[in-house]
């Protein structure tokens, strides 16, 4: 049995599309939520990935908790703007590999 932990980066090249916003305690916020992704991770702490949104390199973004067990990811003003979308639109996301 190998009690060794795994070394970064762990490949992961899971993709999945949703919209951006997420409802926090009555707010929406401008993240998207990751589907399964304390599954996919084997944790409900924060983590780092290399990801894209519709196709838009983003290296090294954190992954952070939702309070319900799983992720989201952050988007900012001027990612957004770059995407041409806003809270409510669909935007496609691949996660390329996690690096902590």
């Amino acid at each position: 049995m190998n009690d060794k932990p795994e070394s970064f980066p762990i490949p992961l090249n899971h993709s999945f599309t949703a919209p951006i916003g997420i409802d926090i305690k009555g707010e929406i916020w401008a993240c998207i939520e990751v589907p399964g992704s304390a599954e996919l991770f084997g944790t409900k702490k924060g983590v780092r990935v290399d990801a894209e949104i519709d196709g838009i390199s983003l290296p090294n973004v954190a992954l952070m908790v939702t309070g319900t067990g799983g992720h989201m990811l952050s988007t900012n003003a001027k990612l957004r703007k770059q995407l041409g979308k806003d809270i409510n639109d669909l935007v496609t996301i691949r996660l390329v590999q996690r690096v902590k």
